[in-house]
C-alpha cells in the first residue's frame, strides 16, 4: 500500500521539485557592485541592475557580468615631441568607469588596452601643439584637454572618464644637461641683477643722506640768520627810540665782556692795551654805572 502511495505521488513530487528548479533558476541577485548582461538565444536580452530580477529559465542567461566600480589603467609612458622639437617620455594614468555595459561588451574587445592606445595618442597630438616650456607651466591645462578629448573618443563604448593624470614628464640627458645650463644662466643674471640695484638703492640712499643733511645745515643757517637779524632789529630800534647813548651802551658791554675773557685766560699773562682802548673801557665803564 505504501509503495502504491509513493508511485501516486511520484509524479507530484517531481512536478514540485521541477517548480523550485525554475524559481531558482529565474531569480538572479545582482551585487551593489556590478551589472550583468542577459543573452536570449545569443542576443541582448536586457541589463540587470543591482538587487532581484527575474529572467525566463533555460532560455535567457547571463553572458557578461560587469563591475562598474572605478578602474584604474596602469602607468602608460609613451614617447612625444613638442613644438620646439624637444623629446619627451610623458607618464600617464587614466580612472574611467563603466556605465553602459551593454556598449562595452558588444562593441569593444579589450576596454583597457584601447583606452591606453587612445590616451597615447592623444597625448602625442596635443604635446605637438605646445613648447616645453609651456608642458611644464600649463600641465593642469594639458591634462583637462587630454580628459575631453579621451571623453570623447571612448563615448560610444558606454565608458566615463573620471580623471587623467599626467605623472611625469621626462627628458633625455642632453635635453636636461642643457636646461640646467639655461637655469644657471637665468640664476647668474638674476644675482647679478640684485647686486646692480642694491649698488643702486645704496647710492640713493647716500645722496638722499647727504641731501637732507644739506637741508638740515641750510635750516640751521637759516635760523642763525633770521636771529641775528632780529637782535640787529632790536638794536636799531633801541637806537631809533634812545638816541647813540644806547649803541655806546652796546659796545660797553662787548668791551666788558672782552676785557672779562682776557682776564680768565690760563697761567699769568701780561696784556698791553692801548690808551685809546683804556678811554673806552672807562667810558664803557661810566655808562653801564649810568644804566646800573
Amino acid at each position: 500500500m505504501l509503495i502504491g502511495l509513493l508511485e501516486n505521488n511520484l509524479a507530484w513530487l517531481l512536478l514540485a521539485l521541477l517548480v523550485v528548479i525554475l524559481i531558482l533558476k529565474s531569480v538572479k541577485i545582482v551585487p551593489q557592485s556590478e551589472q550583468h548582461v542577459i543573452e536570449r538565444f545569443g542576443r541582448l536580452r536586457a541589463v540587470l541592475g543591482p538587487g532581484i530580477n527575474m529572467i525566463v529559465p533555460f532560455i535567457d542567461s547571463v553572458a557578461h557580468k560587469i563591475s562598474i566600480l572605478e578602474r584604474q589603467l596602469p602607468t602608460a609612458s609613451q614617447d612625444a615631441i613638442t613644438r620646439d622639437n624637444v623629446l619627451v617620455q610623458v607618464d600617464t594614468s587614466v580612472f574611467y568607469r563603466i556605465t553602459e555595459p551593454e556598449k562595452t561588451v558588444y562593441r569593444i574587445r579589450n576596454v583597457d588596452s584601447a583606452i591606453s592606445t587612445t590616451v597615447a595618442g592623444i597625448v602625442r597630438a596635443e604635446i605637438g601643439k605646445m613648447d616645453l616650456d609651456e608642458v611644464q607651466a600649463n600641465r593642469s591645462q594639458l591634462i583637462t584637454t587630454i580628459k575631453a578629448s579621451v571623453e570623447d573618443a571612448v563615448d560610444s563604448w558606454g565608458i566615463e572618464v573620471t580623471r587623467a593624470e599626467i605623472l611625469d614628464v621626462n627628458l633625455d640627458a642632453a635635453t636636461r644637461a642643457a636646461m640646467m645650463q639655461q637655469l644657471n644662466a637665468e640664476r647668474a643674471r638674476r644675482a647679478q641683477v640684485t647686486e646692480a640695484e642694491g649698488k643702486k638703492r645704496a647710492v640713493e640712499l647716500a645722496a638722499e643722506a647727504e641731501l637732507y643733511a644739506s637741508e638740515q645745515t641750510a635750516k640751521a643757517r637759516r635760523i642763525l640768520a633770521d636771529a641775528e637779524a632780529y637782535a640787529t632789529q632790536v638794536v636799531a630800534t633801541a637806537i631809533n627810540e634812545n638816541g647813540l647813548d644806547a649803541a655806546h651802551y652796546q659796545i660797553a658791554l662787548k668791551q666788558v665782556d672782552a676785557l672779562n675773557a682776557m682776564g680768565k685766560g690760563a697761567g699769568s699773562q701780561t696784556i698791553l692795551v692801548p690808551a685809546q682802548a683804556l678811554e673806552a673801557f672807562g667810558d664803557a665803564f661810566k655808562l653801564l654805572r649810568a644804566k646800573g
